[in-house]
């Protein structure tokens, strides 16, 4: 898709560019369309022509910004591949196949200009330890879903997924901390908007066909650069973990900031975590 919104015919480009041309733009992958928020991760392919050969790069990318100030970096060094054809002709006809292949893939072409770099050092100070609700939430099912509608119905799903995520998040004053694939990790300073916010979501991806999972525990966390670490969200993520479809579990640390609101809670039971020494109760907010 072009930054403009237009679908790009990645068989005209492959069959159209200039012979006399070394080398060809990169592509990258949608995960979320260019106009949302950065911040997150997809994956980068390019290939360079030189003469009769044939140089492939491609990996894990970090997408940071949004529309023409995009930057896109390397997440971690890429695979590279160089391939002899002997002849020019050979070369482009490799380049051309191999563009073919990835038609279905709903590559994005950067434009020339905006080179994948590798990804900027990250600062050695730790940030101090903050206290917040920890919010987690993925997409249940998802993988069968992707395979049930196809690569491209999918990605414009997930675009939309990612548009309700967000907006929830901006109206209960949440921040966006990271995505994993289909999931998004996020903080708050009230345990109720952290609530609120999985709950609008939870209806709202309704109407896209999707169930999410939701996962909230209160405690501290610190920033390494732009990784969130601490025990806390070890909990989070095994809170998620035991939620089912369409349920917003949270930690007794999120019930008892919460007692005396009108959120209504079902107790689960308590809980081994994996990972975590000791057991947690568990509550579903029925909100």
């Amino acid at each position: 898709m072009h930054p403009t919104g237009r679908v790009i015919n990645f068989t005209s480009l492959s069959l159209g560019f200039d012979p006399r041309l070394t080398s060809m733009a990169k592509f990258l992958r949608i995960g979320v369309h260019h106009s949302n928020v950065s911040g997150y991760t997809s994956k980068a392919w390019s290939v360079r022509r030189v003469g009769t050969t044939v140089l492939l790069k491609w990996g894990v990318v970090e997408v940071r910004g949004v529309g023409r100030n995009r930057r896109v970096y390397w997440a971690v060094p890429p695979r590279e591949k160089t391939v002899g054809c002997r002849t020019a002709q050979r070369a482009r006809g490799y380049v051309k196949k191999a563009i073919g292949r990835r038609v279905s893939h709903q590559y994005e072409r950067l434009p020339d200009n905006m080179p994948i770099r590798p990804r900027p050092a990250r600062a050695s100070v730790e940030s101090a330890r903050a206290l917040a609700t920890i919010l987690l939430i993925d997409i249940v099912g998802s993988t069968a879903k992707a395979a049930q509608l196809g690569d491209r119905r999918w990605t414009e799903v997930l675009n939309h997924y990612y548009a309700a995520v967000r907006g929830a998040l901006r109206a209960n004053r949440g921040i966006e901390i990271s995505t994993t694939g289909d999931g998004m990790l996020a903080t708050f300073r009230a345990a109720s908007a952290a609530i609120r916010c999985a709950s609008t979501i939870r209806h709202a991806v309704r109407t896209l066909g999707l169930e999410i999972r939701a996962g909230l525990h209160t405690g501290e966390y610190k920033m390494i650069g732009d990784d969130v670490v601490g025990i806390a969200v070890h909990i989070t993520a095994r809170v998620a973990a035991k939620a089912g479809a369409s349920e917003v579990l949270v930690s007794s640390a999120v019930r008892e900031l919460l007692d005396g609101s009108a959120i209504r809670f079902k107790d689960r039971g308590v809980h081994r975590l994996k990972g975590v020494p000791t057991g947690w109760r568990l509550y579903l907010a029925e909100s």
